[in-house]
């Protein structure tokens, strides 16, 4: 999917009250929806636990959290 039809759609899923999650998670591409989407209370507890269980970062760094609060 080109990059313009991703963002038109993604855009219009969130409009339209859905969510770009599923059960293949979010990846970098959906990043940007997803921080629009999350709770903040759900991404304080993710980076807790992140650097609990991965404090030097080195896990999927910015994918669901900005590298600079991963660790």
């Amino acid at each position: 999917m080109g990059r313009e039809s991703r963002l038109r759609s993604s855009e219009t899923v969130i409009d339209a009250g859905g969510t770009i999650t599923h059960h293949h998670a979010v990846g970098r591409d959906h990043r940007p929806w997803y921080d629009r989407q999350r709770p903040d209370p759900f991404a304080d507890a993710l980076r807790a636990a992140k650097r609990e269980l991965d404090p030097k970062g080195v896990l999927n760094p910015g994918v669901l959290i900005d590298p600079a609060t991963d660790a």
